[in-house]
Formats: structure tokens, C-alpha cells, sequence
């Protein structure tokens, strides 16, 4: 577990297939307890988010992201809240589904964006100090220090996918923690502007 942020931690699980890492966030925000797209987690990782206290949520950004929700939500008997136009597609059951411009718990806004890689790709927004995106397959890590869209094959219209993601920009924040590659603490609003001027 790496703490990227005041309340926001990060741990990783390398994909040899995609030869990316995995990231999944524990947050700790408003009172609550959250996990946020969790890939495997170590012995170490899983003791870290137990000594936190009770889980209350996971939340799933896209019908990719599920990765192990379904059994951490039955390990830590949390609820899982997932985007509503994925639910569909998807083999897991939430608790909720949320759409654009809820207000999650732990005052996270939700951000639907068009025309991505799933129907339901949700973008997670946090007002804490210079504003924090979280991101799941919207953007990836690579390279470290710069952002990238996923391969035009996955997109029904990539250029629409980049009008779809300028939805960003309308957001004051300085970090972008993603769901795959490396996140960006500082200065994320730039890395995103320059990853769909390409």
C-alpha cells in the first residue's frame, strides 16, 4: 500500500498479459471506508484496509474493472456500487448503481463519459485539495508521467472517445489516479490536455 494522497492510498497487481499494473485505491474520505476498482491484493495490502476499520463500499468504475469486487465485497461485507448502463453486461450483482452527476459516499461526484470503451464508464471526482480524478479504462498510465488512450480497436469511434473525455478538462484537479499504468500526483490537468491533443 502507497499513500499517493492525505486519505487516498494505491496498491498494484502486475498484468503480464497487458504488462501494465493494475491499480486499485483504498480511500478514507468523508468518513468512509471505499476500495475502488480492486485488482488482487497481498497479505499486506488486505491487513492494511482491515486495520482501517469496516469497509463500507467498493465502487466499479466500468464492467472491466470488476476484478475481485465481488469477493472482496463478500470478505469485508461491504456494498458494491457499479455504473447503471454497465449492470447489463456484467456477471456481478451491485448493491446500487449510480449514473452521472451523483454524489457518492465520501463525497465522490460521478462523471459518465460517452462514447468510451463501456457504455457506463464512469470518471470518480473528489474535491479535496487541488481536486482528484480517478479514472478506470477513460485514460492509462503509460507512459509513466503521461496519459494515453486505449488501442483505437477498442472504441466504437475514438474520435468520438476524445470528444467524450474533453468532459474532463471541465474539472479543476492537479491528480489522476488510474486503473491502469501509473498514476500522476501533480500536474495531471496538463498530462490529460496533451493526451487528447494527440
Amino acid at each position: 500500500m502507497k499513500q499517493l494522497l492525505p486519505g487516498i492510498w494505491q496498491w498494484s497487481w502486475f498484468s503480464e498479459d497487458k504488462q501494465l499494473d493494475f491499480n486499485g485505491l483504498f480511500l478514507n474520505v468523508g468518513e468512509h471506508k471505499i476500495l475502488v476498482d480492486p485488482p488482487p491484493m497481498t497479505a499486506e495490502a488486505h491487513t492494511f484496509v482491515r486495520r482501517q476499520g469496516a469497509l463500507d463500499y467498493i465502487i466499479v468504475t466500468n464492467r472491466d474493472h470488476v476484478r475481485e469486487a465481488a469477493s472482496y465485497q463478500a470478505d469485508f461485507r461491504c456494498q458494491l456500487q457499479m455504473p447503471e448502463a454497465d449492470v447489463a453486461q456484467m456477471d456481478v450483482k451491485p448493491s446500487k448503481t449510480f449514473k452521472d452527476g451523483e454524489l457518492l459516499p465520501g463525497g465522490i461526484w460521478v462523471i459518465h463519459l460517452n462514447d468510451q470503451k463501456s457504455p457506463g464508464e464512469s470518471a470518480l471526482y473528489i474535491q479535496q485539495g487541488k481536486g482528484v480524478l480517478i479514472v478506470g479504462d477513460a485514460l492509462i498510465g503509460k507512459p509513466a508521467g503521461g496519459l494515453s488512450l486505449l488501442a483505437p480497436e477498442k472504441y466504437g469511434d475514438i474520435t468520438n472517445a476524445r470528444v467524450g473525455l474533453r468532459r474532463l478538462l471541465k474539472y479543476n484537479f492537479d491528480s489522476i489516479l488510474v486503473g491502469d499504468g501509473a498514476s500522476i500526483v501533480f500536474g495531471a490537468k496538463q498530462a490529460v490536455e496533451q493526451a487528447l491533443q494527440t
